[in-house]
């Protein structure tokens, strides 16, 4: 499970996690953020971002991996 999240991009990281949090159920946010090395926020915008690709399966934006204005700053 480690490796494989290791070689996904960010955004299909958070999306994994959720994925795998969710089909544990119950403590399977904890389980996954334990084993992952990661945050429950991360987690939890996995889910945000799998609920909104539920809503509408025509939002997904397949180009950007952070939202605009996300990532380092220019100098």
């Amino acid at each position: 499970m480690v490796l494989h999240y290791s070689r996904l991009s960010e955004k299909d990281r958070r999306q994994y996690a959720a994925i795998e949090a969710i089909k544990l159920g119950w403590g399977g946010i904890t389980y996954i953020c334990k084993v992952l090395g990661i945050t429950r926020d991360t987690v939890s915008q996995g889910i945000k971002e799998l609920q909104a690709l539920i809503e509408d399966p025509t939002s997904a934006d397949t180009t950007r991996q952070r939202r605009s204005g996300g990532g380092r700053k220019k100098n």
